[in-house]
């Protein structure tokens, strides 16, 4: 299994205003990215945020692993593949993949656990079985190193 083979959640473009003193973009925008990038995996199998709103559940990042590989500049414009790395009863493991558009070299690798919860109980509760089949059907083989 290869970095190709993952599906595109996320593109965009590194601006000025996402990068530090030290001249490349600082840590939060990749995690913003990658969370963008999140939304539109978890919106693959119906996780949506108007599902989720209306049956008063979230989804809660548990732990987030990030390996910085290449350095971003503003002007780049970066690619975000993603895929479900296992499942769970209440949770779902899933990386993603950050890539240079251009030259295809990968400039960041993340892996995250996120648990369903009950929003109103603040506990985790049983994905639905139609969310967990749509997710085991996205099942990869890809390690990200983490």
């Amino acid at each position: 299994m290869t970095v190709s083979d993952l599906e595109i959640t996320y593109r965009g473009t590194v601006y000025p205003w996402h990068c530090d003193h030290m001249g490349h973009m600082n840590v939060m925008w990749y995690v913003g990215k990658f969370d963008e990038a999140t939304w539109q995996l978890f919106a693959t199998i119906g996780l949506t945020p108007a599902h989720l709103r209306e049956r008063q559940r979230g989804m809660v990042a548990v732990d987030q692993r990030i390996s910085y590989r290449r350095e971003v500049h503003a002007g780049d414009v970066v690619v975000v593949r993603s895929g479900v790395m296992s499942t769970g009863t209440t949770s779902l493991r899933f990386c993603h993949v950050m890539e240079d558009a251009v030259s295809g070299e990968v400039c960041a690798v993340t892996a995250v656990t996120g648990v369903h919860i009950d929003t109103v109980a603040r506990q985790a509760v049983p994905l639905p079985a139609e969310h967990l089949a749509a997710a085991r059907e996205r099942l990869t083989a890809f390690d990200p190193g983490l």
